[in-house]
């Protein structure tokens, strides 16, 4: 049974792969966060090693030792936590490369294939992207590697030229409602949900990331009165704790809020992602103007693009939220 919600080309191709024994050494699972790549993923790792009649069964000892993290054969690699700090790191190394080199070499210790899910491929050092490439360009037989990412084009370009790329698209607004609601959601939250969700049904799922949501909406809301000193603060405070990851997901969210605004001076209120701050959102959209809501939102995108690059997260950051429109309390 595989569980990826929506997606029937990506697993239709899998299926039919793994159907005439010519599985790919090498796959990349390309779409933004959310989307589904960890499931189709965890269900390809299933498949090619399920002990059922009709693969992935889900109930086998194998699919459940997968599930679990526990079985031999499959690895899945990321951030670590660095030892220091205890936050996650902001690479993967290429230590953790060189451990699945070695593996990689050894024939499977017990299933079908050794599968490799690599979980943020676009994290991969130089190094680390390097030491994958030597191991992509000597495949060993019942290897699968699985790389996954939501930016593909940070990748080395000889490391995507020897995948098989399948690309993950982000779901129709009313099959992730559908989707929610057959988890017994109630209809009134899953269409809020399904509007946040951006087509990815594993962020309208994400408790933790609507409670980010939460704060970023209060702190886009804040920013709009507060002086050039309390701004410079804020990015300075993002600067210092700055993960690339986890502040790609605030500008973001700061994104869709402006974007919001921007639909409601067009007189698209329908279309509002945030529906639970209408009220919030409708007062400030009648106190700026449409260029300075175009301008706010093209600051966002540039302090998004330049970080992307490796700008300096305290400059970018600091440039941004000087550029953001100022209205009086």
């Amino acid at each position: 049974m595989w569980r990826t919600v929506g997606h029937p080309q990506a697993v239709s191709y899998l299926e039919r792969s793994l159907g005439s024994g010519r599985m790919a050494h090498a796959y990349l699972l390309v779409g933004q966060r959310h989307v589904g790549k960890g499931t189709l993923a965890q269900d390809t790792a299933r498949a090619l090693n399920c002990q059922g009649e009709s693969p992935p069964c889900g109930a086998c000892s194998a699919c459940e030792r997968i599930d679990r993290g526990t079985h031999p054969d499959v690895l899945r690699v990321g951030l670590l936590s660095d030892e220091k700090t205890g936050r996650p790191r902001t690479e993967i190394s290429i230590d953790q490369m060189r451990e699945v080199a070695s593996l990689a070499a050894l024939p499977p210790y017990e299933g079908g294939h050794r599968v490799f899910i690599i979980d943020g491929a676009e994290l991969l050092s130089t190094e680390a992207a390097n030491a994958l490439l030597k191991t992509l360009e000597e495949p060993s037989p019942k290897v699968v590697f699985l790389l996954l990412s939501a930016a593909e084009g940070i990748l080395l370009p000889t490391v995507t030229s020897r995948c098989q790329r399948v690309e993950l698209r982000p779901l129709p607004a009313q099959e992730v409602a559908g989707f929610l609601e057959a988890t017994g959601m109630d209809p009134e939250e899953a269409q809020l949900r399904m509007r946040l969700s951006n087509g990815s049904p594993g962020r309208a799922l994400d408790q933790e990331f609507l409670s980010r949501r939460g704060e970023a909406l209060a702190q886009a809301e804040a920013m709009l009165s507060q002086g050039s000193w309390d701004r410079l603060a804020l990015a300075a405070e993002r600067a210092a704790s700055y993960d690339k990851e986890r502040d790609a997901e605030f500008l973001d969210l700061w994104l869709g809020w402006w974007r919001d605004l921007l639909l409601l001076r067009a007189g698209c209120p329908d279309a509002v992602a945030n529906a639970d701050h209408a009220a919030a959102l409708e007062r400030t959209a009648r106190a700026l103007s449409l260029s300075q809501i175009k301008g706010a939102i093209h600051s966002l995108r540039a302090a998004a693009e330049g970080l992307r690059h490796h700008a300096s997260p305290r400059l970018a950051l600091e440039v941004m939220v000087l550029n953001l429109p100022h209205l009086e309390a």
